[in-house]
């Protein structure tokens, strides 16, 4: 049983990139989470403009490692692809690849947890989110072994 992967074509644009003509790293953490707010959208078919605004529930990132292995430049398009290696009670763990021409340009790892806006505090993730989450668990992961 394969994980399954969300993926989305990124064009880099002018904006994206510093004076070198390179993507300014900070744009990669912009590109990133764009493709999170997709994959809830068109992947988890949970309506993320939805979630932020009438549910209250947040999804910040709590922990980030990046790793970048090669510059992109503007006109370039990055594919970018999404995986899940953990779920938690209130946490998801994600890993991104951003890669173009057969080659990684960058890695990054990140936790988010779900948050309600009302108290600013972690809290569960909500049981349509964590049941959207489950075909894209890892195949060692069951959500509801981490619920219990």
């Amino acid at each position: 049983m394969m994980t399954a992967t969300f993926e989305r074509p990124v064009r880099i644009r002018f904006s994206h990139c510093d004076p070198a003509g390179i993507v300014f790293f900070p744009q990669y953490l912009v590109m990133t989470n764009a493709l999170v707010e997709d994959w809830f959208n068109e992947g988890l078919h949970v309506d993320y403009a939805h979630m932020i605004a009438q549910r209250r529930v947040g999804l910040p990132i709590v922990k980030l490692d990046c790793e970048f292995s090669r510059p992109s430049q503007m006109g370039e398009t990055l594919t970018l692809n999404l995986s899940v290696s953990a779920i938690g009670r209130r946490s998801v763990s994600i890993d991104i690849v951003g890669h173009c021409g057969g080659e990684t340009r960058f890695r990054a790892k990140q936790v988010l947890v779900t948050t309600s806006f009302d108290s600013g505090k972690s809290i569960d993730i909500p049981a349509d989110i964590a049941s959207a989450l489950a075909k894209f668990a890892p195949q060692t992961e069951s959500i509801e072994a981490h619920r219990s």
